[in-house]
């Protein structure tokens, strides 16, 4: 039975990929990181294809075992902030870490993304994995796991209050009277925390959609505690249906004990369609781009989920090494179901590191059969939508021309946009400013 709510879409610009050997492929292009053009051209193909967003990674320390495009790519808001120039209705979504930068600048660039974009401003909180990020950042100590949620907590709480400065209608600009903004619709913020001391007010207004959508990724206990409690969509990855149901079930249960709208939560697992006119045409792409691997990228590309550990230094055919807590602080949620796979199912570092390097994804076959699995997922209540990654050159390409077709086809899929708004077309109310609602609130309690 069709839903009659209507599947999302996102579309993960990766430039080279997000594995060690994507760029090596005939069809790739070397330098697609940091090609304009080609993200211009990415955004406007998924903006063709109704997507809600498009969304850009970060991260914020590399060495010489990072994969290519982490070595060489644009900063999210500097591009997100030229693509909002070449699209009109899809969202724009960013990484950007609450370890290792200030709440007063992020939310000012936030919110000046929102308002050049009409409001399709997105914002995906991290709290940055990898410990050397920290010597980017004046050499302290990288806050261990549970403090940077912590601090990110207080850092969202700081960014919300400064997107809430000034009401909607403080800016009069009344030429006549020579009034530019109502005094009594400023609110500084004087937020004295934890963590934070900030002033305020931000000096730029709200967007159209009020605030930026806030996006979280983290899989711990403590992270979905978080996403539940602040964010309003949720990225994620699940290898099964059935793991994307249990999850989906509980962050939604989560959501509702915090006293949220499970409704407005958005679950968002990440996929790589691989779409062929046969499936063993699909098969067949699937193998090119996983035949460009070899072992030492793969114990490289394992190796950054575990604080950049070199594995080299084990035999490849014995079982997985015990390497203990190495990786708690960094990508827990990532490294524990990592080592845990590997115990159950008595894998050898060799196989581990491949599956970690080129992962076989459920989406692999004919543009129906891709559309079923899709299908089956969002019916089965294992996702409001999904985060498209391409895992062969011109994948977001072949999955708008020939996967959409068919999604629209069967009454799941949007044919046109429903807003201008990332808010909107993600079906997200508007927050209200916070002082206006105090005002009103107080004006109902008077006139009884």
């Amino acid at each position: 039975m069709v839903k009659h709510k209507q599947l999302k879409l996102g579309a993960l610009l990766h430039g080279v990929g997000g594995g060690t050997s994507m760029w090596r492929h005939p069809d790739a292009l070397p330098d697609a990181s940091v090609d304009f053009e080609l993200y211009k051209r990415w955004i406007q193909k998924a903006e063709a294809g109704k997507f809600d967003l498009i969304f850009i990674a970060d991260g914020l320390y590399i060495n010489e075992k990072s994969i290519p495009h982490f070595l060489n790519r644009f900063e999210p808001i500097t591009i997100l902030s030229t693509l909002a120039a070449v699209s009109k209705h899809i969202g724009l979504v960013g990484t950007l870490s609450t370890t290792y930068s200030e709440p007063f600048t992020v939310a000012r660039q936030f919110a000046s993304l929102d308002m050049i974009s009409g409001g399709r401003a997105g914002w995906n909180v991290v709290t940055s994995p990898l410990e050397g990020s920290a010597l980017n950042y004046g050499g302290k100590e990288h806050p261990e796991h549970d403090k940077r949620y912590d601090i990110a907590a207080e850092y969202l709480e700081v960014t919300r209050g400064l997107w809430d400065s000034w009401e909607d209608d403080a800016f009069v600009r009344d030429k006549e009277t020579g009034v530019f903004f109502d005094p009594q619709k400023m609110h500084p913020l004087n937020h004295e925390g934890k963590y934070f001391s900030v002033k305020g007010p931000l000096n730029i207004a709200r967007s159209k959609q009020g605030q930026p959508v806030i996006f979280q990724a983290g899989s711990s206990e403590v992270g979905k505690n978080y996403a539940s409690r602040e964010a309003d969509a949720v990225f994620t990855g699940h290898e099964t249906l059935a793991e994307a149901a249990e999850f989906y079930r509980d962050v939604k249960d989560r959501v509702a004990a915090f006293g949220r709208n499970p409704g407005e939560v958005l679950i968002f697992p990440g996929i790589a369609p691989i779409i062929g006119s046969t499936p063993e045409e699909a098969e067949r792409k699937y193998q090119e781009v996983a035949g460009l691997v070899t072992i030492e990228n793969a114990l490289n590309y394992l190796g950054r989920f575990f604080e950049h550990h070199d594995f080299s230094q084990y035999s490849l055919d014995e079982p997985f090494p015990d390497v203990g807590d190495l990786g708690k602080n960094s990508f827990q949620s990532g490294t524990d179901k990592i080592k845990k796979n590997a115990r159950e199912k008595g894998l050898t570092l060799r196989q581990v590191a491949l599956q970690s390097a080129t992962p076989r994804s459920g989406f692999i076959g004919t543009p129906e059969q891709v559309a079923d699995q899709i299908q089956a997922w969002f019916e089965a209540e294992a996702a409001d939508g999904f985060m498209i990654t391409a895992a062969v050159p011109k994948g977001l390409e072949e999955f708008v021309d020939l996967v959409v077709p068919i999604l629209q086809e069967r009454g799941i899929y949007r044919t046109e946009y429903e807003s201008d708004t990332l808010r909107g077309n993600l079906g997200l109310s508007v927050p209200e400013n916070r002082y206006a609602r105090k005002k009103a609130t107080a004006g109902q309690g008077g006139a009884k």
